[in-house]
């Protein structure tokens, strides 16, 4: 990664080269790198403030407070992260992360686990990357990440959640999650099964759902944005089609001219 810096670093440095007035430093050292995009790894993305693409830290913030306010007192949301899936042994799928862990933490990681409850707001429990994950994928945001970047109100490392989630659970009286989306990592707690044989279990998504039926205009832009982006890559591919009339190939030339446009990935 370049990134570009005032002239403070020795000339002489091995990792660096002056050019006019700036110096240019090849080096990840003086960023931190939480495993998904951020204002100081992709400034050509994103904003300061922003958490996601175009969605901003207090964005999230206010998408929990407004789920809170659909939730029936004394209740809880479990929301887990999509994990990932292999293809392989050692070849994972591209990662493609929980619609509703995604809408309401802004974390685009696998693994981790979000409970939102009325008294303690959102608490995360984060997975910790092992030196063979770091080595092999790289960084991943942590504890700290998720109080600092995600703003949640308590955070805990994964294997602490059979011992922290149970006590939250017994408290209240409901508890909604994703029954499609749901996963062993808390499913199979005593506590989550004894209060699911009672019929106290319900399901989360119509909640989520309703949050979505009115858009921000950070999200109206985003949209926009995304029609703007497949528009081109269509015109694009149909002044391809007689010259390439294979359709593996113009499958191709939409998903390259979506990506070369900004682009993350085909819906």
């Amino acid at each position: 990664m370049q990134i570009l810096v005032r002239k403070f670093l020795r000339p002489t440095s091995p990792f660096s080269r002056v050019i006019g007035s700036y110096t240019y430093k090849y080096s990840t050292n003086d960023v931190l790198d939480i495993g998904q995009p951020s204002p100081a790894t992709h400034p050509q993305l994103m904003k300061e403030g922003e958490v996601t693409p175009g969605i901003s830290g207090d964005e999230y913030i206010s998408r929990r407070k407004k789920l809170l306010d659909l939730l029936p007192k004394n209740s809880l949301a479990i929301i887990a992260a999509a994990p990932v899936k292999m293809m392989t042994d050692v070849v994972p799928y591209t990662f493609r992360q929980d619609s509703d862990y995604l809408y309401i933490t802004g974390c685009q990681q696998p693994g981790g686990v979000a409970v939102l409850g009325h008294e303690f707001g959102l608490c995360m429990f984060m997975p910790e990357a092992t030196f063979h994950d770091v080595t092999w994928q790289g960084p991943t945001a942590g504890v700290h990440v998720a109080l600092e970047r995600f703003k949640a109100e308590k955070a805990y490392p994964l294997t602490k959640l059979r011992e922290v989630l149970p006590g939250m659970i017994k408290g209240c009286s409901r508890v909604f999650h994703n029954n499609l989306t749901a996963v062993p990592t808390y499913t199979e707690l005593e506590a989550f099964q004894s209060i699911a044989l009672m019929g106290k279990v319900r399901d989360l998504s119509c909640f989520t759902h309703e949050l979505r039926w009115v858009k921000s205009p950070s999200e109206l832009k985003l949209m926009r944005d995304s029609a703007s982006i497949i528009c081109q890559a269509l015109l694009q591919t149909m002044l391809h089609s007689k010259t390439y009339p294979y359709e593996s190939m113009l499958a191709a030339k939409v998903e390259y001219e979506s990506k070369m446009r900004g682009a993350q990935r085909m819906a």
